[in-house]
């Protein structure tokens, strides 16, 4: 049938209507790549934790780009180094909020940089998840859309508090920690924490991770009675002076504190391998032996881990764990509630017992720290293997 002048402009009418409101850009904007900002410090003097949460991170996001994406769209990890210095990471969330307009950020990965950052993301309206402890970064009234995946400092610190003073019986602690946000923050809330359990904390002090000789602060300590050493800090060097300084001394009290004590980096710095005996370090049940085990779930990750040649020399698998927990659970998020602000956050508030490989996670609409006090523990850091420690002694299978 013979189509007529008026058919063909009514036809055109509608094509030009068509481009005119739109109606193509969902499905191109179904194929484009979904967004994710992501702030580690890669260099710097706290570089060690998101070096090892770097290794996870993309190990996961390569996996769920080579299964297919999120329904079709790929992820897109824009990433961008902290160099360990809050400033960098403030001037990076304008970059990856304003200018990327990326759907959810993860990090920053050091409480310093997150303390900086956080107010920023939240006054983006950008979706947040973030692996860092200082209890303040977790606000629902004043950031409602940040969310940890990690323990706050008080659990920490209880967790540690509760091995120096219940489990081995020590009530005369000296308290050390570096001029970071997260390390004056830590060693401040867990001084009062101490002395709420009975102990007398004889000695305590904030320090530039950059001093080269502790001897002086250690022998102050030594002066005032201390019985165990509890250090905060992220930096391996100056963990590992204060190690190497307990043991030119000869003094054989325990050091109990932060996660990095037992990393490959502080290993490294150690003058002798000795110098790691009697120091306990914070860790989490799910990635620590028990009975020279592995939980099922880290062992399978190691063996994967060892597949793709991610190195344990330098690291550790709770590190490298919490970073392939964020991209599958962010990949999750988008999966089962897309990419607008307003149902990322009404998903997440809704999650419980996410079973992660570092942790179990569960939020409320009310309250975004998610990670349960029974999977906080202490290790013994001289058992290293594969990035993971046995239990330290006094704790069960």
């Amino acid at each position: 049938m013979p189509i007529s002048r008026r058919q063909v402009l009514a036809g055109s009418a509608v094509s030009a209507a068509a481009l005119a409101s739109g109606l193509p850009a969902p499905a191109i904007a179904q194929n484009e790549p979904i967004k994710i900002g992501y702030l580690p410090a890669l260099t710097g003097p706290s570089s060690s934790t998101g070096v090892g949460i770097n290794r996870g991170v993309q190990l996961s996001i390569d996996l769920i780009n080579k299964e297919g994406g999120i329904k079709g769209r790929k992820i897109e990890l824009i990433s961008r180094d902290t160099q360990s210095d809050p400033t960098k990471a403030v001037n990076a969330v304008a970059e990856l909020t304003q200018r990327a307009k990326v759907s959810m950020i993860f990090g920053p990965v050091n409480s310093g940089e997150a303390l900086a950052a956080t107010p920023l993301i939240a006054r983006d309206k950008v979706p947040m998840l973030h692996p860092c402890w200082v209890d303040s970064l977790i606000d629902v009234k004043k950031y409602p859309m940040a969310y940890r995946q990690a323990p706050t400092n008080t659990q920490v610190g209880a967790g540690a508090n509760y091995y120096v003073v219940d489990v081995l019986k020590l009530k005369k602690v000296a308290v050390i920690s570096d001029t970071t946000g997260y390390g004056t923050d830590s060693a401040n809330t867990y001084v009062g924490m101490l002395k709420a359990k009975g102990a007398e904390v004889v000695y305590t002090n904030h320090i530039d991770a950059a001093n080269p000789d502790l001897k002086p602060e250690m022998l102050r300590m030594q002066a005032a009675g201390a019985q165990a050493i509890m250090p905060w800090s992220v930096n391996a060097g100056f963990l590992s002076r204060i190690c190497n300084t307990r043991g030119n001394m000869g003094w054989d009290v325990p050091i109990v504190g932060q996660t990095t004590l037992g990393s490959g980096q502080t290993k490294a710095l150690l003058e002798k391998p000795e110098y790691w005996a009697k120091v306990y370090s914070n860790n989490f049940r799910q990635v620590c032996y028990a009975n020279g085990k592995l939980p099922p779930k880290a062992a399978e990750f190691v063996d994967r881990l060892k597949a793709a040649k991610i190195d344990f020399g330098d690291t550790l698998l709770w590190w490298v764990a919490m970073g392939w927990d964020a991209g599958m659970m962010m990949g999750d998020v988008f999966k089962n509630a897309g990419t607008k602000n307003d149902d990322i956050v009404a998903y997440m508030n809704k999650i419980t017992k996410w079973p992660g490989i570092y942790g179990t996670v569960t939020w409320t609409p009310e309250q975004h720290n998610g990670f349960p006090d029974q999977e906080v523990v202490m290790c013994a850091v001289n058992s290293l293997k594969d990035g993971a420690f046995d239990l330290a002694p006094g704790y069960s299978a």
